[in-house]
Formats: structure tokens, sequence, C-alpha cells
């Protein structure tokens, strides 16, 4: 049930990862000189003066990585799986395609035979409990073990599919490896039930058939401590007490990159060492009296789900993410730093506009043209502007003679205006005089009664000079509440004055938000002659206060 789960997770996470593609971003910019490292910014300088085709290689981000999975031996003794595996590694780019990875790994793996065997006469692990002082084996025992591997590994790292032709880049990455490395392993083997032999005369016999069985009953008698030493080569180095032997490692991967810094990989790496004891078994069947050793060496395998993150600033991405096409396209796309040759058109008639282009070849020098070369002509009566002595002759004017002059009707209102500026009279002048200013306290909005006494009195002059308009004049705006409360107090007024006095509303000038004045103080001046309005909207009427 564990491994339905761990599966079901595996593939949500990928289809999340792919669904992932469309929001990968564009690649760098290679005029930022911010992601240039300064061992290479001569090269950029020199690239950015055309003076060398190739953009410097920018600093680009390290990769640190997590992966878990199954972990599996290729050897004499059959695998139970799923074994346990785990790893972190870092990796830098080296170029668009190349790069170099430094991985740890640890790996648990466990195996048992379902069939028997009698061919340990050699094997440490079983002989001294199965058959002591020498003797032929004659009783069948089941191998098994576990076995857990410490590896550390140097990988060159090959990307497949960056280079792109026809897609700017893509969110999906394949890549293959190799390299070597050292491991050093530590096997086990259930051979005893606490200091006793197994009594394995109870399993059922039979063949790949009969193996599910066969396990079920080993797995029923076995108690699982795997409590005896592995069988080891006295040859061969160790290191911290367990066996060591270089390893070589290859395998291939594919990532989904999930934002600018996540991405997720899926991976298979095979390693190969130089011996054929990692399941604690290397002696053939057949021969109990003397048994030789088994063709093959062990091998393992590591199959993973990773985690990978892009750490660095001031860094584009791991270069095995950017296609290097991406500048060449879009410079030849849209240039933004080639030097283009300056474009030499003929235009034998200096007129500005190129001979391929120009619908009037030989126009005179210095007369102004359309954008197809044609002699302008603004007024469209005929006349070319340079020979018209009216370049905008109105419509009803025309025909016009050879200089562009037009004869104009005399208009129908003309007549009309003469009589009246004969019968007109200049309007009256307004003599209202000097006003008072209307003073309030603070951030308040409301009329006291010095100042409704002062209005009173204004409202009495108003009525009097019935020619006068009144501006009533608020200041200050340097912020939103000092343009409401402005407002608001030329509002108190004006209404106060209509409401109260029965002052026509038309007689006003609406100014608030002015400058130059007291913020606390409206001036009330003549306006006669100013076409300001008679009402303004609030400003901000969220603002606005309760007189």
């Amino acid at each position: 049930m564990a491994s339905k789960k761990y599966f079901s997770l595996f593939l949500l996470m990928c289809l999340f990862s792919y669904g992932s593609f469309a929001q990968i971003s564009g690649s760098y910019d290679v005029l930022d000189s911010s992601v240039v490292p300064a061992k290479r910014l001569p090269q950029h300088s020199e690239f950015m003066a055309n003076a060398y085709p190739f953009p410097a290689k920018p600093r680009n981000q390290w990769e640190i990585g997590v992966k878990v999975g199954s972990f599996a031996i290729a050897g004499d003794v059959r695998s139970r799986l799923p074994g346990i595996g785990a790893g972190i590694h870092v990796r830098k780019a080296l170029g668009y395609v190349f790069s170099l990875r430094g991985e740890a790994g640890f790996g648990i793996a466990k195996g048992l035979n379902f069939s028997p065997s009698t061919g340990y006469k050699r094997n440490s692990a079983w002989v001294n409990a199965y058959a002591p002082g020498g003797v032929v084996p004659t009783t069948n025992v089941y191998y098994n073990y576990k076995t857990n591997i410490y590896e550390l590994s140097l990988q060159g790292v090959a990307t497949l599919n960056n280079i792109r032709f026809h897609k700017a880049k893509s969110g999906f990455n394949a890549y293959v490896f190799g390299g070597i490395g050292g491991m050093i392993y530590d096997t086990k083997i259930d051979a005893l039930n606490g200091n006793t032999p197994y009594n394995f005369s109870g399993i059922p016999a039979g063949g790949y058939s009969e193996r599910k069985d066969i396990k079920k009953a080993l797995k029923d008698l076995l108690d699982g401590d795997y409590e005896t030493e592995g069988e080891k080569d006295g040859l061969q180095p160790e290191l911290f007490d367990k066996p060591f032997r270089p390893a070589f490692v290859m395998g291939g991967g594919v990532q989904f990159k999930l934002n600018k810094k996540l991405s997720l990989a899926i991976e298979d790496k095979f390693t190969v060492v130089k011996t054929d004891l990692l399941d604690g078994q290397q002696w053939q069947e057949g021969w109990p009296e003397g048994p030789s050793q088994t063709r093959d060496f062990d091998s393992y395998n590591f199959i993973s789900l990773g985690l990978n993150i892009a750490v660095g600033a001031k860094a584009v991405e791991p270069l095995w993410w950017v296609n290097p096409l991406d500048y060449a396209y879009n410079e030849i796309n849209k240039p933004r730093h080639m030097k283009l040759p300056k474009p030499v058109l003929d235009d034998a008639d200096a007129d500005g506009i190129t001979d391929q282009f120009d619908n009037e070849p030989n126009t005179p020098a210095g007369a102004p043209v359309d954008s197809h070369g044609v002699s302008r002509d603004t007024d469209g009566d005929g006349v070319p502007d340079y020979k018209d002595k009216e370049l905008v002759t109105p419509t009803q004017c025309q025909p016009v003679d050879a200089d562009g002059v037009g004869k104009c009707p005399e208009p129908d209102c003309c007549k009309a205006l003469r009589d009246s500026m004969a019968n007109w009279t200049p309007r009256s002048k307004c003599n209202i005089g000097a006003l008072p200013s209307i003073t309030f306290k603070g951030k308040s909005v409301t009329l006291n009664n010095d100042a409704k006494a002062l209005l009173a009195s204004v409202a009495q002059k108003v009525r009097d000079n019935a020619d006068c308009r009144i501006a009533v004049v608020g200041y200050c705006a340097s912020s939103k509440s000092e343009q409401q409360l402005s407002w608001d107090r030329v509002n108190a007024i004006i209404n106060y004055l209509i409401d109260k006095e029965s002052i026509n509303p038309d007689r006003f000038v609406f100014k608030y938000g002015q400058e130059g004045g007291d913020c606390n103080t409206v001036d009330l001046q003549d306006g006669t002659g100013d076409e300001g309005p008679t009402t303004v909207p609030a400003p901000h009427p969220q603002l606005r206060r309760k007189g």
C-alpha cells in the first residue's frame, strides 16, 4: 500500500510540473553587465562596442538537489523491492551543454533467494553454522542479505535538448551523465535464529511458479536481524572498517521546471563496482566440494525523484536551461545591438522623399511636399503651397485666382453684427467696494454668529449692486483633506447666502484650494467679469465635514 501511495504522489508531482511549462520565462539579457563576472568584463566591453561578435558567458547559478527513490543490487541473490535510496548533489554548468555534478548517496538494499543452495563451502557467512569443520555442505540454505552502501562521485552531465531552433526555451530538460567515484558497503546476512542455525527443512520445494509460497514461508521463518557479517575479500582495501571500491556511474534523467528556481527531476543511475560481494555471495552452485566464483561482478541501480533549487545572486539560471541561440534569433528578428549600415537612397529633387517613393520626381527646390513627394496644397484649392499667396483659403471662398487667392462672400451675420455694434452700450461697472473675509477655527466648517453678521452685511451689498458677482475664495490644497476642507467652507458660505439671505446662486463664483491665502480664511471679492462656475463638485466627498 505504501508503494502505491508513493507512486500516486509521484504522478501528481509530474502532472503539476508538466502544467508549469507555460510559465517559463524567456532568456537573460546579454546586454546586462551585472551578470558578467569581472574576468569576462573586457570581452563584454568589446562586444558592447561591436568590436567582438560574441557576448561574454554570464555568471550562472549553482544547483543543489535532493532525491529519494528505489535502490536495488543486481547480483547473485534476487533483490527484494523496494530498497530505499537517497542522495544530495551540487551541480555547476561549464557551458550550455556540459556541467559537472558532485553527488553523495546512500542506499539500503535487501535480497532473498527462493531457491535453496549448497555451494557455500567457501562462504564464511554460512559455512561455520551449516557445514563446520570443512565438511562438504549438504544442508540447504536460502541466501539473503541486507547491504548498506555509501557512495561519493563526480559526474559529467550532458544536456540533450536545450539548443532549440524553433522555440526560445522549454521547461523540460533531458540529460545523460557518467562519472567516477568511490563507495563503501556493509553487507549483513540473516543466517541464525539468535545463535542457532535455521531449520530450512520445512520450506516447500518448487520453482518460479511457487516462488510466492516459498518466500512467504521464508519470511515467516527468518527473524530479520541480519546478525552475520557477510563474506569479505581480504585483498580489497577498507575505509571506516568497510570494504572500499572504485565506482563507475552512468545514467540519465529528465527535469521539469516548476518556477524560476525550482525543478523536479526523475533519474535512473546505474553503478558498476569491481566486486562480487555486495550481496554477500560470489560462489557458483552445482559443485559443493569445490565451488568456483560466479562470472559477473555485482552492480546496483538507483531510480529517484528529486527536487532541485538554483542558488546564486546576480546570476542567470543554470545554463542547461538557457538556449544559446536565443540571443542570435532575437537579434535577427528585432536588432538592438547589431551595427547596421546606414542606408543610402537616391533623392533627385532633394525634397526628402526617396525616388522610389516619390510620385512627383521634379518638385522645385524648397517646395514643401507630402509623404508621397507631391507638392503640398494645404487648402486644396489646386494651387501648390509654394505658389499660393493665401495658404488657407476657405472652401466658400473658392475657386481662386492663379496666386491661390479667393473671393469670399460677405457672411450673413455681418449686417446683424454691425447693427448690434451700433446699438451696443457698455455694461455698467460693479461698485460694490471692499468685502469682508470669513475666518474659521481649527477644522470647523460652521459659521459662528460673527460670521453670520458679516454675511448679512455682504448680502445687503449684493442686493444693492445687481450688476455684481461675488467670488468666494478658499485657500490651501497641499493634501486631499485640505482641498476638501477649503471646498466645505466655501460651500457653507454660499449656501448660507442662498438659503438664509435669499441671494440668487448665479451671483457667486465658487473658488476653493487657491494659493496665496490663509487656510482658515475665506475671502469675498468682486468677481464681476469672472466666468468661473457657480457650483463645483466636492473633490473628495468621503472627507466632507458636517457643519
